[in-house]
């Protein structure tokens, strides 16, 4: 497949000219928002054209215009998919360092609007570009469409968990999760679908543990120096001590073999 792409900042001038010219005639002008809108539209779509008569298959053409705000490219899009049935590539230029590009994605294929996906996202210094195949991974799986890797639910924290001990122990856990897949995918059918509960206090704790396929209630403020785990919405055991860490990741691995493993 070829990916004809579409950029606001690049945009065919010739394109636009003549749709601001056409726009000048008519009684009743569109703003200039509107105006570019259409033009990147029609620019994706009469490159599309171009292509096929160039000898490129239908089926091998993926339409992507990029536009740095969301709301525009939104608009973009729910445009373009009523207009052609090309495959088209989801995508937000310049998302920035925040979530910009995961939101506008997110809408739109909740609309069953996309076929591929990249979500564009500035590093942190020093950081990983590999960040943005992790969030469109989460994304795509916390919304249904695909499994990747063992799903980590955590409570957000509040008053309760004056520790971040939770937070912690769910980045571990996720971190070790995601390390082990390129092995575990190989030996365990369907461990990508798991859910693994991290919770930081009693209130919601157990519930959200009992609702995993393996869970951990962690202690609040307060809170007996406990920790039970569940399983398929059972208590199984209760961690207690310096260890509840190691001996909860332990408790996971079991979990995964005994279940997934072919036995």
């Amino acid at each position: 497949p070829v990916r004809i792409g579409v950029n606001g900042g690049s945009l065919d001038q010739s394109v636009l000219t003549r749709l601001l010219d056409e726009n000048r005639l008519q009684e009743n002008p569109l703003e200039l928002a509107a105006i570019t809108r259409q033009a990147i539209i029609i620019s994706a779509l009469e490159s599309a054209a171009k292509a096929e008569e160039y000898g490129l298959g239908k089926d091998k053409i993926i339409l992507s215009c990029k536009i740095s705000n969301v709301q525009e490219l939104i608009s973009i899009y729910q445009d373009l998919a009523s207009r052609c049935d090309y495959a088209l590539h989801l995508g937000l230029t310049e998302a920035g360092m925040g979530s910009k590009g995961i939101v506008s994605s997110s809408i739109l294929m909740q609309q069953g609007i996309g076929d591929t996906i990249r979500v564009s996202l500035t590093p942190e210094p020093g950081g990983a570009r590999t960040t943005e195949v992790v969030v469109a991974q989460e994304m795509l799986q916390t919304m249904g469409f695909r499994a990747f890797t063992p799903m980590v639910i955590a409570c957000p924290g509040c008053g309760r968990t004056t520790s971040d001990y939770f937070q912690k122990l769910a980045q571990e856990i996720q971190s070790f999760l995601r390390s082990h897949m390129p092995i575990w995918k190989e030996q365990y059918k369907g461990v990508e679908e798991m859910e693994v509960a991290v919770m930081g206090c009693v209130v919601n704790g157990p519930g959200e543990s009992k609702n995993a396929n393996i869970g951990i209630s962690l202690p609040g403020t307060g809170e007996t120096p406990v920790a039970p785990v569940y399983e398929d919405g059972k208590k199984t055991v209760t961690l207690k001590g310096d260890k509840i860490a190691e001996e909860f990741q332990e408790l996971v691995v079991r979990y995964i073999d005994s279940h997934y493993g072919a036995h």
